[in-house]
């Protein structure tokens, strides 16, 4: 038993892990080509309008883990017609946001790159930018979805195809945009926009061959369905999310302490940090087939053996993760200054160094937040989310800055970490230790 748990602990997480960093390069495959075809004005302005980016992948998360989380349960019982409704009504939420999404870029991208903080040196190149991912949102969303669905219908191989193959596309599709056609920002926005399209054409042979086991069926929008899609998947959204509302108040908080240039290496930084937390992500993301689908039968020990699988690989990666960083922060960072900015080198290096200390506190929080979804038990998930995402980091920010200037705020981000790992393992004990007494 423990030697089956294990092959498909292998199978899901390598897989999804190799998906996730793939879906993270998005963002990251645009800094640098930006960084080399447009400067520190193009990296900070990039920088100002990649938190909306993360709310609409947020979203798409939300919906499809929450969704594939309610349709592995449903599936280990058996019944099937309940988990079609399940995706039919996420693919209805997710045609909901994106008409959101799609009519903030139509009518309010200036206004949210102003609140974002841009100036006139950097507005036009952000707005552009801003305008095009949210336009292309319902591909994004849509793309998230059928990721989740389809993982859980056993299929982790296509699914990290299918993410691997659109990063790679954006990655090509960057460079053909912004050097050989001169098309700007808007060429590394466009690039980025068609990825999720690559993805989903990938993903298309599941549906083509029949091998799906969900499928859109004729329903109404059920109230319970969407209440249940959305609990479970407010910690992916939050986890997202939060490196949404980190970016802005980093930003806000660096523009006052170091300009412009600050925001620009504040920017390698913080898409160098979604590729970490993308991979902590996959983790936490391939355990939850498994425990979702052993709560479903109730195999209790198969589940602990499963978590403490992902807490390991997750401390080992932490661990070879932060050295390099450490050693090779200097290395890492001249990569993206494509101007030599001695100042950018200098803000960017020390606050690598600082920043990582939080990977496996970072991790561990991920991991455990997904491991409480699985298990249908959402309100501890909904906290450690809330509490790592706004209800500490944000504060902590501030107060950090002012005690000790950057280096406070690059400070924040493991000290939150830290904090919130202590208050999710207290849980995770409390939890267990009612749940042995339940079934004694």
């Amino acid at each position: 038993m423990k030697s089956s748990c294990w092959k498909d602990f292998v199978q899901y997480t390598s897989l999804n892990v190799l998906g996730m960093i793939g879906l993270s390069c998005y963002i990251l495959a645009d800094t640098f080509f930006v960084s080399k075809g447009l400067g520190t004005n193009g990296l900070t302005a990039l920088n100002l309008a990649i938190p909306v980016y993360s709310f609409i992948h947020g979203s798409g998360l939300m919906i499809g883990m929450g969704g594939g989380t309610k349709y592995s349960i449903q599936i280990s019982r058996n019944d099937k017609a309940a988990a079609n409704r399940i995706f039919t009504n996420a693919v209805y939420l997710a045609a909901g946001f994106a008409v959101f999404f799609v009519l903030l870029g139509i009518f309010f991208s200036g206004t949210i790159v102003s609140l974002f903080g841009a100036d006139e040196t950097v507005f036009d190149l952000s707005n552009i930018y801003l305008q095009v991912i949210l336009l292309f949102a319902p591909a994004f969303l849509l793309n998230n979805v059928l990721l989740c669905f389809v993982r859980n219908d056993g299929a982790p191989h296509l699914s990290m195809a299918a993410m691997i193959g659109g990063s790679l596309s954006n990655i090509v599709l960057d460079w053909v945009f912004i050097f050989p056609c001169r098309m700007g920002m808007f060429g590394a926005a466009f690039a980025t926009g068609l990825a999720p399209i690559i993805s989903m054409l990938i993903l298309s042979p599941h549906f083509i061959r029949r091998n799906n086991g969900f499928h859109f069926t004729k329903c109404r929008i059920n109230a319970r369905f969407c209440s249940g899609i959305l609990s479970s998947g407010v910690p992916s959204l939050v986890t997202e999310v939060s490196s949404g509302i980190v970016i802005i108040v980093f930003n806000f908080i660096i523009l006052n302490l170091e300009g412009n240039v600050g925001v620009a290496a504040y920017g390698v930084i913080a898409n160098l940090s979604l590729v970490t937390i993308a991979v902590y992500t996959g983790i936490a993301q391939g355990i939850q087939p498994l425990v979702s689908k052993n709560f479903g039968i109730k195999n209790y020990t198969s589940i602990q053996s499963i978590l403490k699988y992902a807490i390991i690989t997750m401390m080992i990666f932490s661990a070879f993760l932060y050295a390099g960083i450490f050693l090779g922060a200097a290395q890492i960072t001249e990569i993206f200054n494509s101007e030599q900015n001695p100042l950018l080198q200098s803000i960017a290096a020390e606050g690598m160094r600082l920043y990582f200390i939080a990977c496996p506190f970072a991790g561990f929080n991920i991991i455990l937040s997904m491991y409480f979804t699985s298990t249908e038990c959402p309100r501890p998930a909904h906290w450690i989310s809330l509490l790592r995402g706004f209800l500490l980091i944000i504060p902590m920010a501030f107060l950090l800055s002012q005690l000790a200037k950057i280096n406070g705020v690059w400070c924040a981000f493991p000290a939150t970490e830290f904090l919130v790992a202590v208050i999710g393992l207290f849980i995770f004990h409390r939890i267990r230790k009612k749940n042995r007494q339940f079934h004694s």
